[in-house]
């Protein structure tokens, strides 16, 4: 069977360039073609960026260069007219005196703390006293490049910060699961979505995940993703605060109860795992491997500064947040067997699921009863004073928006029109 391709969207990025581009013509046409649109064009291309706050960074850098740049050029022009009496310089005194200008001109930009506006800066006197100085008129040149140059930062700024009248539903908390849902099977998260949602996030939107991974593991695969919310870790039983690098909510088990919980465990030869919340780290206790699938998860977790691997039993059993064994599949089922005719399946939240990543084990982790997302969800909507939340996930009827296999910027796509919908239209969102 053949695997179908799916091609990226054309982002409104690319559009925006376009339209600039053919812009910086328009203008180039009603100046009465005076100028050269290259230089435009190339403004307009250089401001357009993923994200306002760059746009203005790379504006004010083309500005600066543009501005040294020009203004070294034209000393340039006008100290061989005054040498030489409107003459030229012999052709290796001018490239000598090229050479030696480009010294303070990158100087000049080390002093003003724009060392980024360097290049430009080099660029533009480059092309007035290289490729321009024997033109008929070369102060003609230099005044068309700077102005060229600022029509283009400016065409560029407008088109990136220019939006329809959209509402901001402020009122809405949007949750989103992390695998399959935002993230594809193989952990990723696509250009569209990481530039769409980072926008948002940036304008306000009240958007957060709920997952079954640790706080560690979403800043290993979600670190450049700027969340401002707390998220909702280890399938509810704790909100964690990014910013912050500290656990708001915590759901624990009772210490006598988890020390009875783990020797019954031992007791079926099973390897425990446990995870504690112990103020803002997280601890994790381990004993004797007793498999391949056991140690690598050691060794491959071990090293994240989020995370502390302490090879003991823990001196007293508090802050115990979940319990986590991997085994053989079969070993896995007959565990929970085991808990189930022993009624320990109504007593915990129990979670048993396969591996993806080692063939042929499985999971079981097993939470306080009320370590649960939906419960978690309300703790953080009431912390926002929000009543309206809308999830996205992927099993049906669970969750308001569900997200099928390969559809990961679907979630995105969909926050956008619910949370920004356009004033003047009717859509789905108005009714939420």
């Amino acid at each position: 069977m053949t695997k179908k391709i799916k091609l990226p969207p054309v982002g409104m990025r690319v559009i925006k360039s376009a339209i600039g581009v053919f812009l910086g013509f328009v203008i180039y046409e009603l100046r009465g073609r005076t100028g050269i649109p290259f230089y435009t064009a190339l403004s307009v291309l250089w401001c357009i960026r993923p994200y306002k706050g760059d746009t203005m960074t790379m504006a004010m850098q083309r500005t600066i260069g543009t501005f040294i740049g020009g203004m070294a050029g034209l000393l340039v022009l006008v100290s061989q007219n005054l040498i030489t009496g409107g003459g030229e310089f012999p052709e290796m005194v001018r490239f000598s005196i090229i050479s030696l200008m480009i010294i303070p001109i990158i100087y000049l930009t080390v002093l003003l703390k724009r060392k980024n506006a360097s290049y430009f800066a080099c660029v533009v006197f480059l092309s007035v006293t290289v490729l321009h100085m024997t033109d008929a008129n070369p102060y003609i040149f230099v005044l068309n490049r700077m102005i060229d140059t600022e029509i283009g930062i400016l065409l560029g700024m407008f088109l990136n910060t220019f939006r329809l009248p959209y509402d901001k539903r402020q009122d809405i908390l949007f949750v989103s699961g992390v695998d399959d849902t935002l993230l594809s099977r193989n952990n990723e998260l696509g250009a569209y979505s990481k530039w769409e949602l980072n926008r948002m996030l940036d304008e306000g939107a009240k958007f957060t995940l709920s997952t079954m991974r640790t706080p560690a593991s979403i800043m290993d695969y979600l670190h450049d993703i700027r969340l401002r919310l707390p998220v909702i870790c280890m399938d509810g039983a704790v909100l964690y605060d990014i910013r912050e690098n500290c656990y708001l909510e915590k759901v624990i088990f009772d210490e006598h109860e988890a020390e009875r919980l783990c020797l019954w465990l031992r007791l079926q030869g099973m390897h425990v795992f446990i995870n504690r919340v112990i103020e803002s780290t997280c601890m994790i206790n381990y004993g004797a491997f007793n498999n391949y699938p056991e140690q690598d998860i050691y060794e491959t977790m071990r090293k994240s500064p989020y995370r502390n691997y302490v090879g003991r039993d823990p001196k007293s059993y508090t802050d115990i947040v979940y319990l986590m064994m991997i085994d053989t599949s079969q070993r896995i089922e007959n565990l929970y067997e085991k808990m189930r005719k022993e009624n320990m399946l109504q007593k915990y939240k129990v979670l048993k699921y396969p591996s993806r990543d080692y063939t042929g084990y499985s999971y079981i982790k097993i939470y306080h009863p009320d370590a649960t997302r939906e419960k978690m969800m309300q703790k953080l909507a009431e912390r926002l004073q929000i009543e309206k939340i809308v999830t996205f996930g992927s099993i049906e009827g669970k969750y308001d928006v569900v997200v099928h296999e390969n559809d990961s910027d679907k979630v995105v796509k969909t926050l956008r029109k619910l949370y920004e919908p356009v004033r003047w239209l009717k859509t789905g969102a108005n009714k939420i």
